[in-house]
């Protein structure tokens, strides 16, 4: 049976509509030849996007001042897409030392099989990046600050040195956010974001967002729509949603993590607080040149290095903050662990990190759950 128009005009809603389609259906021939050129516009086929997908793009594109987005299943979906699109055998590519475990994993694991050399920066690098390059130097990928130790790049300067050799600069943006750091305002070529986290913001969403200024899109669509890579229409709605309240939310994420991370600072029990928007920060003159905020993401060390089981001491009775691995949602969790992945010297090597992502619970509840925790182990 032939799928019939619908009789009613459709309702107007202040959300788009969802679509569950793999197949579009055409009213004529024009229309199906009109459908297939460029730009595309999602009327082809479900795996090219579909509408709420191209809004979401849209948005995204617009808020980090890009050229254009596309949007892929996961934050590691978009890495991986962007890893590929701008690499072939032969080619060698720098990637930050304190980058996402898993970006790592896959330079070192799928990339090298495929005849790209993967080697490490510096965690700090800005125009030393020159030094690194070589003549097949195809890609300089960062991320500032990293997720787990935070350090910062000078962002702009490593990407000027890249372009001056024609090479495209990668950065994983994350922790800031676009609210909070503009990249293509600092020479970045291609912007990542787990929209798992701050985009979308309920802990509920697995996707990933790529945005590129006008010279690297072509490069990326070529290998997006060929790879078939799109997005489920249910995280794109959910992302596009929680965008909407993202300024918001993340003005409490910043201001409650930025009062947290002071009251550590003074806790007896406390060595260290790694928060760039903090002065005792080794990069926060960056941070504060550049940025124009924080998250709520940063870690902190104890003064006694903890065993394993006063770690479990101190992370099981806590009532607010849960043990998670991910961040950016309404709920506040925590990660314990070493850092055992770097090619650099690492400031904290051998040392117990206790990452914090401050979510949007009443910040004196926060403190509590913290000082019980860390009373059981003083």
């Amino acid at each position: 049976m032939k799928t019939s128009k619908q009789a009613l005009d459709p309702f107007l809603t202040v959300n788009p509509p969802l679509h569950r389609a793999s197949t579009v259906l055409y009213e004529s021939y024009e229309s199906y030849l009109a459908a297939d050129r460029k730009p595309y516009h999602g009327k082809l086929y479900g795996t090219y996007g579909s509408p709420v997908q191209l809004e979401l793009e849209a948005a995204m594109a617009e808020i980090e001042g890009g050229y254009a987005c596309r949007v892929c299943h996961s934050g590691l979906d978009a890495i991986e897409t962007v890893l590929m699109a701008f690499t072939r055998s032969g080619d060698h590519i720098l990637v930050c030392d304190n980058v996402y475990g898993p970006t790592r994993d896959f330079g070192d694991r799928v990339l090298s099989k495929y005849g790209v050399e993967v080697e490490y920066l510096p965690p700090t690098v800005g125009s030393d990046v020159e030094r690194f390059l070589k003549p097949n130097t195809r890609l300089v990928y960062l991320e500032s600050p990293g997720s787990n130790t935070f350090e910062i790049q000078d962002v702009a300067a490593a990407a000027a040195v890249a372009r001056a050799r024609n090479v495209a600069t990668v950065l994983d943006n994350t922790w800031a956010t676009p609210l909070f750091f503009r990249p293509f305002e600092h020479g970045v070529d291609v912007s990542i974001h787990s929209a798992s986290k701050y985009i979308a913001g309920g802990s509920d969403v697995l996707l990933g967002t790529i945005t590129t200024n006008e010279a690297r899109f072509a490069e990326l669509e070529a290998f997006y729509e060929t790879a078939e890579r799109f997005a489920a229409p249910e995280s794109c709605y959910t992302a596009l949603r929680g965008l909407r309240t993202l300024p918001v939310r993340l003005a409490q994420h910043q201001a409650g993590g930025l009062e947290i991370a002071k009251w550590l600072s003074g806790h007896p029990a406390v060595e260290t607080v790694i928060h760039p928007a903090l002065a005792s920060h080794p990069e926060h003159d960056v941070w504060r040149r550049d940025m124009k905020g924080a998250s709520g993401v940063f870690a902190f060390l104890l003064k006694k290095e903890p065993s394993r089981e006063e770690i479990a001491r101190f992370l099981d009775p806590m009532r607010v903050f849960a043990i998670g691995l991910s961040w950016g949602g309404f709920q506040s969790l925590i990660k314990v662990g070493k850092v055992t992945d770097r090619v650099h010297p690492l400031r904290y090597r051998d040392r117990t990190l206790i990452r914090l992502s401050v979510g949007l619970e009443d910040v004196g509840s926060l403190k509590a759950d913290l000082g019980e925790a860390l009373d059981r182990i003083s």
